[in-house]
């Protein structure tokens, strides 16, 4: 019997296995609950329907300025944020073939966070906040292009790519504590809760400078999903099957970096979604990229969101950064994964 959902016509033909397509119709139901209970719940409940009310253009002054310009930017800032960070997490796990990648341990992140740090302690005062996230963007950059020149040797293998990235990672970590203590109080706590990861206080200005980034890094993720899934047969058969592995694995790595670094630019360093959400989706979906792509965006949007809606209400009247409770639930996970390793 034939479990698969098949699509051929004289243009394209696909399969997909009927238990993936639950699985994304099942994450799309999760991802929506989500974003409508994280509108409903705050200092003043707002009934579901009210909400929707809202949404679908009822006029209500004081429900539209709590749902649409306080609570709605910040959810799908988070949405999005998770997002990118998963997506960019499976694309680095496709391209090493290891199950540990995620921009914050391969050093994308750290570059951003040195980067950030080192505008907050002495650009911020001249140049204002507004150029926090060309500074981080630039970091992530930066710090890509040293892991993948010193990881370079007539080619670059992704075991050299890991281990130059944690080496990257652990310098950019050393320059960011320095800073950090060489830097007014004020500054180091500004630096302190940005390097934990927060969507607080975003608003339509950020969610507008995000958006791109994902829109273009999306689409050309799934362009290549046919090329990473046999390169990650092994390097042998995707040349043998015309793949140039070293330009794909350049490829890979820039839109990693494209979906990973403005979301760390726009909420910090929000730590372990790269990692965790991929290996969630992966036991829902089948192994196929072009699957697994939207499957683990959605996972590390419900992640990012459901972590902000903690930080929001259960320690009223302060607001803990979203990447406490990421980081609560991705350390334990990370264990597991290196204790799975073993075996």
């Amino acid at each position: 019997m034939d479990n698969s959902f098949s699509v051929r016509n004289r243009f394209f033909s696909f399969s997909v296995p009927v238990r993936s397509v639950g699985a994304c119709f099942v994450a799309v139901g999760i991802f929506l609950a989500i974003i409508l209970l994280s509108l409903c719940l705050g200092d003043d409940w707002i009934s579901p329907f009210k909400v929707i009310a809202v949404l679908l253009g009822e006029k209500d002054k004081s429900a539209h300025f709590v749902i649409e310009t306080l609570r709605l930017p910040r959810v799908l800032m988070a949405a999005m944020v998770g997002a990118a960070l998963a997506s960019s997490g499976l694309v680095l796990q496709s391209m090493i073939r290891n199950p540990l990648a995620s921009p914050d341990i391969i050093g994308i992140t750290g570059g951003a966070s040195a980067a950030a740090v080192c505008f907050l302690s002495f650009f911020s005062t001249v140049l204002g906040l507004v150029w926090l996230p060309v500074f981080a963007i630039t970091g992530a950059l930066v710090a890509a292009l040293l892991i993948y020149m010193l990881a370079w040797n007539r080619g670059v293998t992704p075991m050299r790519l890991v281990l130059v990235g944690i080496g990257i990672s652990s310098a950019m970590g050393a320059v960011t504590t320095f800073v950090i203590a060489a830097s007014p109080l004020s500054t180091s706590i500004t630096a302190y809760i940005w390097l934990t990861g927060s969507v607080y206080g975003a608003g339509w200005a950020e969610v507008k400078a995000l958006l791109p980034w994902l829109l273009v890094s999306w689409p050309l993720a799934l362009y290549y999903a046919r090329r990473v899934n046999v390169q990650e047969l092994g390097d042998q058969l995707a040349t043998g099957l015309g793949i140039s592995v070293q330009r794909l694995r350049l490829v890979l790595l820039c839109l990693s970096v494209m979906m990973a670094a403005p979301a760390i630019a726009y909420a910090g360093a929000v730590g372990f979604v790269g990692m965790i959400a991929p290996h969630i989706a992966r036991r829902f979906v089948s192994r196929s990229f072009a699957l697994l792509l939207p499957v683990s965006a959605l996972v590390g949007a419900c992640l990012v969101m459901l972590a902000d809606l903690c930080g929001r209400l259960l320690f009223q009247p302060l607001d803990i950064p979203a990447g406490v409770f990421v980081s609560a639930i991705g350390a334990p996970f990370f264990i597991y994964l290196l204790y799975r390793q073993r075996f």
